[in-house]
């Protein structure tokens, strides 16, 4: 797939923040690779492959080598040159590569292998940084990294064959009855999750209904179900409309506020073919 012409100045407009953050490909000069949403390295590939730029573009090979430049030995991906290293930043670069079609790569098969090792107690996973405090809240799994690695398993010969993924995604759709912020980092399910959202970074609705879409575990199960006519209740005549973005990306077409996203609506259409 090819950036549509109709597209290209939404990928003109993304290129022009290459530099924005002090380095090249959106980066910091100590390769900060997830600083400056929405035009940090992470986020501006997420859009250009949704836009169709190809992952053999010189852009984005540019920006795989950096992601996997950060690569541990231990399948840890270290985003930020100093502190910790937590199972959020892991969980963004191997969604991406993934999506990138780096699955196969031994690194990121080891990666997977210790997203396979190191689950929390509820399924999920969990990093272990209080930024919000401690409480009976904060002993839950955090839902989005955990959405994130189940992203990046359902492009692996796993999906579905693996049953601690089941286990993640029991957990994922707990939260659809628990609700409230949940997690180390309080995430929650209210009006901003309602809300459709997109591009694909957030925990949002349409991200949570996406990827559970590609787990037998979910298809049948009467929460996820719930979830899927909440969404299907926000489409109009056949097509997905964005309700909320950074309001930084709008100058971009792709993802206008309040306005159909053809490109949204071809991601829905991808849950209704799961679904069939």
């Amino acid at each position: 797939m090819a950036v549509d012409k109709k597209y290209q100045n939404d990928v003109d407009i993304i290129l022009s923040h290459r530099h924005d953050n002090g380095d090249d490909y959106w980066a910091t000069p100590d390769k900060r690779l997830s600083k400056g949403s929405p035009f940090s390295t992470y986020c501006s590939a997420i859009m250009l492959l949704e836009l169709g730029m190809e992952p053999s573009d010189p852009i984005l090979k540019k920006v795989a080598e950096l992601f996997l430049g950060i690569w541990r030995d231990d399948g840890r991906f270290k985003l930020y040159p100093s502190g910790g290293i937590y199972p959020c930043h892991t969980a963004y670069a191997a969604s991406l590569l993934c999506r990138m079609g780096y699955v196969a790569d031994e690194r990121i098969q080891a990666t997977l292998r210790h997203f396979l090792d190191t689950p929390y107690t509820d399924g999920g996973w969990r990093c272990k940084k209080f930024s919000f405090g401690r409480g009976p809240e904060t002993e839950y799994s955090n839902p989005l990294p955990t959405l994130n690695v189940l992203d990046a398993f359902r492009f692996s010969d796993y999906l579905n064959n693996e049953p601690s993924l089941d286990k993640a995604v029991d957990f994922l759709l707990e939260h659809w009855v628990i609700r409230k912020p949940i997690g180390p980092c309080q995430y929650g399910i209210g009006k901003l999750f309602m809300q459709i959202e997109y591009p694909f970074w957030g925990y949002n609705l349409f991200y949570y209904v996406y990827v559970l879409s590609f787990y037998n575990r979910a298809k049948k199960d009467e929460r996820f179900l719930e979830a899927f006519k909440a969404l299907e209740s926000k489409v109009v005549d056949g097509q997905m409309v964005v309700e909320r973005v950074v309001p930084k990306l709008a100058k971009l077409t792709f993802c206008k506020k309040g306005k159909p996203s053809e490109l949204a609506t071809k991601r829905y259409r991808e849950i209704i073919a799961n679904l069939g």
